[in-house]
């Protein structure tokens, strides 16, 4: 089997603990060379627990860690073939843009004009040429971000690991470096394993993601499949806004009690008194609450049978005035059968 075949990064059955504490918790995971890997999950689920793992910042209570089919559970960061970027960039401040990207070479004593060639080209590669000469302090923050990733890449590790690095940014910005950033992934073609806890750069960026909570894996899957199917309670509520109906809500709506989950944009409002066609669900209520948002308006609707739905409409044809007239009215919400997910007997 060549390296290519093999997976990148490979858990078998870690755990890391801090004393009482499962930070990971027996967790196999397979990432496969050249995909972008994304670990999304709430703070204290076990992402960047395992992100330092992998870079060998944190020692494993149980189990074995491989990169490309090499055991590295006992090696040093220095020795591992990745490279980390991180969320406030640690860019050295007294050195210009040119200097802190060779660092790295310079550590390795490669030579002055071999180091600058590469720091030429990673320039080139993250579109900062000509800029060589600046100070961290005189970038913006997407520039910093670039040369973070500029100087990670430069001694050409197989894996790269980023630690929330759009974090730090505005909303206008992160967007348009996760972008950047996953052009630049396919462009280098070497795996990226990204940590997040915001669900729309997991959906934008990856080709696979690991949602996580408390020290575990909920679902591994591509975005579409993460967010149309979800396979926990969990995953449903987390990535993304999801209504989840459960009990004899749910056995009114479906004729069974277990909890199924629907997405807010997949229901339409229509008139009271409306009949739902045969391979759809339907439910009666009434308007409690309205939020406009400008690109779309929120419906909070409190069902006949008991519960609320949130339903999301884009504003394609209406005015805040026309929608705000919506609270209080009678509804009745229809969505195709297709578009729910089982989640299984309520267990709470």
């Amino acid at each position: 089997m060549n390296k290519s075949e093999l997976p990148a990064v490979q858990f078998i059955d870690v755990s890391r603990y801090f004393g009482e504490v499962k930070a990971v918790d027996h967790l196999d995971l397979d990432i496969r060379d050249g995909e972008f890997f994304t670990m999304l999950g709430p703070s204290g689920s076990g992402k960047t627990t395992c992100l330092r793992l992998i870079g060998g910042f944190e020692r494993l209570t149980t189990g074995k860690l491989l990169l490309h089919g090499k055991d590295v559970t006992n090696l040093p960061p220095y020795e591992r073939d990745v490279n980390t970027v991180f969320q406030d960039y640690a860019l050295f401040p007294h050195m210009s843009v040119v200097e802190n990207i060779e660092y790295g070479l310079m550590i390795q004593k490669v030579s002055k004009a071999q180091r600058r060639q590469r720091a030429e080209e990673m320039l080139d590669l993250v579109r900062m040429s000509g800029m060589g000469s600046r100070k961290p302090s005189q970038l913006s923050g997407g520039q910093r971000q670039r040369v973070a990733l500029a100087r990670a890449l430069i001694k050409n590790p197989h894996v790269l690991l980023l630690d929330e690095p759009l974090g730090a940014l505005d909303l206008k910005l992160r967007q348009q470096m996760q972008i950047e950033l996953k052009a630049l992934q396919k462009r280098v073609g070497i795996t990226f394993i990204f940590v997040t806890h915001d669900q729309e750069e997991a959906l934008t960026m990856s080709d696979r993601v690991a949602v996580f909570n408390l020290g575990k894996i909920e679902q591994i899957g591509n975005p579409e499949e993460i967010y149309e199917h979800p396979a926990t309670p969990f995953v449903a509520g987390f990535v993304g806004v999801s209504n989840l109906v459960k009990g004899e809500a749910a056995r009114l709506i479906t004729g069974s009690t277990d909890t199924f989950s629907i997405r807010p944009e997949k229901i339409r409002r229509l008139e009271p008194g409306a009949q739902p066609g045969e391979d759809e669900f339907g439910a009666d209520g009434a308007v409690r609450d309205v939020i406009y948002l400008g690109l779309y308006t929120r419906y909070l609707v409190e069902l006949d049978s008991g519960g609320d739905l949130v339903v999301v409409e884009q504003n394609t044809s209406t005015t805040s005035a026309n929608v705000l007239d919506a609270r209080g009215k009678r509804v009745c919400l229809v969505w195709k059968c297709a578009h729910i997910r089982s989640l299984g007997a309520d267990k709470g």
